[in-house]
């Protein structure tokens, strides 16, 4: 490893940081990708490659697909829904890059997630990356006309099931996010009712590893109750303690006990009103949590 292969790959880390986990749904698998791929790229020849960038994202998204074949069985066995790990983010103004914003949201991994692996890399390559399709071959061991179909393919797939996506500006969200908090911990159901999208979906994800609802919980009452009484049950707690944030560029909450994080909650908003809560409580996946990470679609080298 030389100075100057450490000083490429930070230069890139932030970008190889976000191709690894919208392939992958895992802060924690895109580190070990990502580490992996550092050590790869300390064997290569610098001399011999044309443009670091490309020859890097190749490198991580191989190294990508690959953790996301490997980790298949494990999902297909998952106890209730899997959400992606939450991303806690530096960036907290969405509206500088809506198609990023876009791309690391709950809904769109979760999206994402019905995908087949060379699907959802190609579909991440070129759409949110604009990687080109000689690149992106390159990158999943395919031709240049397999790669256009592959990515016709998903694209068709995602555009069927996208949700609606609005960016909402942080002030707004933090004030929204405020308000419902203090509603739904004083109990207030008709202010928490007015909040709520009709349809709105909360989605829990605990592996079997925390108390958590193990079917999404559709409807306006239902939910509003469920928060309500979730609030109630954390207020029980030792040294509880909620702070606000911003995960997967959507306004969040993190509920502490002590120093201890029990849960993160991710609002997904539209015209003013709630429409999905995603809950993680799998600590497993709530590890990711300890640190800030910046993401980016750009990379200047």
């Amino acid at each position: 490893m030389t100075d100057e292969h450490a000083q490429r790959f930070s230069e890139l880390r932030p970008l190889l940081f976000t191709i690894a986990y919208e392939i992958l749904g895992s802060a924690t698998e895109s580190d070990d990708v990502l580490q992996d791929s550092y050590l790869r790229w300390a064997q290569v020849d610098l001399t011999q490659v044309r443009d670091v960038k490309s020859y890097l994202a190749s490198l991580v998204t191989r190294q990508a697909l690959n953790a996301l074949r490997a980790g298949a069985r494990r999902r297909e066995e998952y106890i209730g829904p899997w959400l992606p790990e939450p991303l806690l983010l530096t960036e907290q103004d969405a509206s500088s890059d809506v198609v990023l914003a876009e791309s690391v949201s709950m809904a769109m991994l979760v999206v994402l997630e019905t995908l087949g692996p060379d699907e959802r890399a190609v579909f991440v390559l070129r759409d949110v990356f604009g990687f080109d399709y000689d690149e992106i071959a390159a990158a999943i061991g395919k031709t240049e006309a397999a790669a256009r179909q592959v990515a016709h393919r998903a694209r068709g797939h995602v555009q069927a099931r996208r949700p609606r996506y609005t960016p909402v500006a942080p002030a707004e969200s933090a004030r929204i996010t405020a308000e419902f908090m203090t509603a739904a911990a004083g109990g207030d159901l008709t202010t928490v009712l007015s909040m709520l999208a009709p349809d709105v979906v909360w989605t829990a994800d605990s592996g079997g590893k925390a108390s958590a609802a193990r079917r999404p919980i559709v409807g306006a009452d239902k939910v509003a109750r469920t928060v309500i009484g979730l609030l109630r049950q954390g207020a029980q707690l030792p040294d509880i303690r909620v702070e606000l944030g911003v995960c997967n560029s959507a306004p969040a909450v993190l509920l502490y006990s002590a120093d201890h994080l029990e849960g993160v909650f991710t609002f997904e908003i539209v015209d003013g009103l709630i429409t999905n809560f995603y809950a993680m409580r799998n600590p497993d996946k709530l590890a990711a949590v300890a640190a800030a990470r910046e993401i980016t679609r750009g990379a200047d080298v």
